[in-house]
């Protein structure tokens, strides 16, 4: 295809186009029962900066679709392992487990190394936690976000099938985003639900860099990443950012990496400061999610 087919076609056929409106109802459902029941899960510039920065990723979004498919479409059709039938349901059943799998180490990567945090903090950065919330998408994430699932086009998946799953997945995890839905009394056990999300977007120490699923929380449990809600979730960054900005919200964490990269002349540090994880620093002003939770256990 060509790239103003591709346009066409992504803006057609984009399972998350279909979804916005059922976003919309859902978003004004909640804002009336926390209305009606005085909860306070919403803070209005919160949820409108939250609303700025996903019109903003729509765009943003767009485009790096269209260069990950013709990359995967490039991969697929010059050097594909398999071919792989779609007309098979245990194919669909295989490239959903392939799809949530990839989704988790993208997710956990996000957390654990610093330049790719800076992309994926702004989603966390709300002290709010609503459906709106979930629409906080970052401008920059296009940048590595793919490469998680550039394996699936080598063995055989049809790049049209791989984003349809991720497309579903992102649906999926859009009503996560929620403080109205308690427990899922068995499903906690396979998948991930507000309960797990919430303690995943929470600052509590024992939450930090916990429960990265998509859509199953198996991989969690399976790496050692998982947690249970117990205590009340405090939402927001362990050090917030304090704008309702929406530039300032895309790149605040972009433009603290570069803050620290003066702070220090030697080369190897400045690599650290990049990819090691959040919090570290040459001189140990500041902690990692690890030495948090080291000193809390001590």
């Amino acid at each position: 295809m060509e790239i103003p087919t591709l346009f066409a076609y992504f803006i057609e056929h984009d399972p998350v186009g279909y979804a916005v409106p059922f976003f919309i109802v859902f978003i004004l459902i909640e804002l009336f029962l926390d209305a009606y029941e005085k909860k306070n899960w919403y803070e209005k510039k919160e949820a409108w900066a939250s609303l700025a920065m996903g019109v903003g990723s729509v765009f943003v979004n767009l485009f790096s679709k269209i260069i990950y498919f013709i990359v995967f479409s490039w991969i697929y059709e010059n050097y594909r392992l398999f071919e792989i039938d779609l007309t098979k349901a245990w194919a669909w059943l295989f490239l959903f487990f392939a799809d949530d799998f990839s989704f988790y180490w993208h997710h956990r990567s996000s957390h654990q190394v610093r330049l790719l945090w800076a992309s994926h903090s702004n989603h966390h950065s709300s002290t709010s936690y609503n459906l709106a919330i979930a629409l906080r998408q970052s401008w920059t994430e296009f940048l590595y976000k793919y490469l998680f699932w550039l394996w699936l086009p080598f063995i055989g998946f049809h790049p049209i099938a791989i984003f349809t799953l991720i497309a579903i997945s992102l649906i999926y995890q859009f009503f996560l985003h929620t403080q109205a839905v308690k427990k899922m009394g068995f499903l906690e056990y396979f998948f991930n639900t507000p309960s797990h999300h919430r303690v995943h977007h929470a600052t509590n120490i024992a939450y930090l860099d916990k429960n990265h699923a998509g859509i199953l929380i198996i991989w969690d449990k399976l790496f050692g990443t998982f947690a249970e809600e117990k205590e009340q979730p405090i939402y927001g960054l362990t050090k917030n950012i304090e704008t309702h900005n929406p530039l300032k919200i895309a790149f605040a964490e972009h433009k603290q990496i570069w803050k620290d990269l003066k702070k220090t002349e030697k080369w190897t540090d400045r690599l650290k400061y990049l990819f090691y994880p959040p919090g570290w620093s040459h001189d140990g002003s500041s902690l990692t999610t690890k030495d948090l939770q080291s000193n809390t256990k001590k």
